[in-house]
């Protein structure tokens, strides 16, 4: 879940680059693929397990999280990044933890509204925040801070997609409020938070690199992860999951396959980024793919 998660924000970064530079079906399959690893992959995975349980179950869930990153990891990030030399990123962990703060705070209220309906407190909705764009970059960190720099971008992402199916069971239990409170709070953590740490993590680069980043993750999970998930499950006669990775495997390999064209069509119509900028970008390590991940 969470690696679906991570390549949903990843693709749709992806995106807004192939939509800078003019390459609109780049972009549109890359947010098409997203979608899919949100509403479908996602989706069905967290339903095979039950994650979204009870509305005061996530709220619980939603403010140890949050006060986990408000208190722990983001002030250690921070200090590991002074100790680093990399002020930007330090300064970035600063202002998410101060963010992560007020998030459960307002869970904390929405919490004790819905379980003391007499006490006139109302469930916050919070605030949209408009999303920051991602760019193509350098990286600007390294050593540890740049690995705590992926952390985030994965804990970030499983948050939006967490809030998300949160929201989409406090709207069908009548919870009006609590889901705009959820949504709201995704709209930061991947319009943000997400953002501001792709951008110092270096998460996109040229096209070119950010297909052949794609399809090296996407053939990962459709030979190897899921195909090897499947078979573990079938062994424990865990016929449903069984059925589900396989299908996955399947949609992985079409994702790959449609990647791989794009790729090609990119090189041969004389697409690819050539500009000092791309090449740049292209000599900086591939991400952690969205697609290595389980």
């Amino acid at each position: 879940m969470r690696g679906e998660a991570f390549a949903h924000a990843a693709y749709l970064a992806y995106a807004q680059e192939a939509e800078r530079t003019g390459e609109l079906d780049i972009a549109e399959l890359f947010r098409s693929t997203a979608a899919t690893e949100l509403d479908e992959h996602f989706t069905e995975e967290a339903e095979l397990i039950d994650f979204v349980r009870s509305n005061t179950a996530n709220l619980r869930v939603s403010i140890a999280g949050e006060t986990e990153e408000h208190t722990t990891t983001y002030p250690g990030f921070a200090e590991q990044a002074r100790r680093d030399g990399c002020l930007p990123a330090a300064a970035l962990w600063e202002e998410l933890a101060a963010d992560e703060g007020v998030h459960a705070e307002r869970f904390r209220i929405a919490l004790f509204a819905i379980t003391n309906p007499g006490s006139g407190v109302r469930v916050p909705v919070g605030v949209r925040v408009p999303p920051v764009p991602i760019e193509a970059t350098e990286p600007v960190c390294t050593g540890q801070t740049q690995e705590n720099l992926l952390t985030t971008l994965r804990g970030e992402a499983f948050a939006y997609a967490s809030y998300l199916a949160y929201a989409a069971h406090a709207r069908d239990t009548g919870r009006l409020r609590l889901a705009r409170l959820w949504e709201n709070t995704a709209s930061q953590e991947l319009g943000e938070h997400f953002a501001e740490t792709a951008n110092l993590y270096g998460l996109v680069g040229s096209n070119e690199r950010n297909l052949r980043t794609s399809i090296a993750g996407e053939q990962h999970e459709a030979t190897t992860m899921y195909p090897a998930f499947s078979r573990q499950a079938a062994s424990v006669d865990e016929g449903e999951a069984a059925g589900l990775f396989a299908e996955i495997a399947h949609d992985e390999a079409r994702h790959a396959s449609a990647f791989l064209n794009a790729l090609v069509d990119l090189v041969l119509g004389g697409g690819a980024e050539t500009d000092e900028a791309a090449t740049a970008a292209d000599r900086q390590p591939a991400p952690d793919r969205p697609g290595a991940r389980a």
